[in-house]
């Protein structure tokens, strides 16, 4: 394992033992160079940014097209880099080890498993198997001897679940007891709810996703997060301003919407720069 390798993994970990520090998702390699200039400590994949960036939609990509995916994103940058890895590629909790050890190959310092199976009629794997499938991420990675840091996630939100705070509670206490070492509720929002999820697996800590808060990262932290993820919204806010403008030619015939775009000489004057400096 190259030493960059291990000392973002360690840094990595290091980030999760006290304060609270944003991890946004970039979806490709400039985006993940330039959110290493603005200062992050470390960056999240997204797999809807990069479902869209391929043409695809979310969770439409497969396993191999994702590892080179996270592949790239470590190699673009020197920041750790947590993988959004969705259910792990697979049901079995077999197929999940298989598959998280191979993301472990990519330099990932972290990577998230979700408890959902992506069928509408049974949106959620049942606990004692989401249970299993999170001991078996985790069993692969201790092989590893790699120091991933492993984060869980509760679905219950995003898949419609009829009591999604309680039964997030509920999942997110046992992914901490089957070895997670940050818990993960995405649809969490209130201050409430934040507080229940933090208090629920203490010490252990807390991922929050926000993507149109108005509270700032200092509530957040009071709250007990140790993590903020803003998932593909980074992505989406791009694409926004792409159909935007692109809608306006298309529709209008016109060109105002460019006057809003990003200096020709800024961008490639960052790229340069980078590409000079990695030279």
């Amino acid at each position: 394992m190259p030493a960059d390798t291990a000392e973002r993994r360690r840094i990595f970990r290091a980030l999760h033992e006290s304060g609270c520090f944003v991890i946004p998702n970039p979806w490709d390699a400039g985006s993940a160079r330039y959110l290493q200039h603005l200062g992050f400590k470390a960056l999240a994949t997204t797999s809807s940014g990069c479902a869209w960036s391929m043409g695809l939609p979310d969770n439409a990509v497969g396993l191999e097209a994702m590892l080179a995916h996270l592949g790239a994103i470590v190699a673009a940058t020197a920041l750790p880099v947590n993988a959004d890895f969705e259910n792990g590629y697979a049901d079995e909790p077999s197929g999940v080890a298989a598959n998280v050890a191979r993301a472990v190959e990519t330099g990932v310092a972290g990577l998230s498993i979700e408890d959902s199976t992506g069928r509408s009629d049974h949106p959620l794997y049942d606990l004692p198997q989401a249970v299993e499938r999170i001991k078996a991420a985790r069993q692969a990675i201790d092989r590893s001897n790699s120091g991933v840091l492993l984060t869980a996630r509760a679905e219950c939100f995003l898949v419609g679940h009829p009591d999604p705070l309680n039964e997030s509670l509920r999942r997110l206490q046992a992914y901490a007891a089957a070895g997670a070492d940050c818990l993960y509720a995405p649809g969490v929002k209130t201050p409430e709810q934040i507080a229940a999820v933090v208090k629920a697996v203490a010490p252990k800590p807390v991922n929050v996703l926000t993507v149109v808060s108005d509270m700032p990262v200092a509530t957040f932290a009071g709250l007990g997060v140790r993590r903020i993820s803003v998932g593909g919204a980074l992505a989406r806010a791009a694409w926004g301003e792409f159909m935007r403008v692109a809608k306006e030619i298309a529709e209008e015939g016109r060109f105002t919407g460019f006057a809003r775009a990003a200096p020709f000489a800024e961008i490639n004057g960052f790229f340069a720069g980078e590409a000079k400096k990695r030279s």
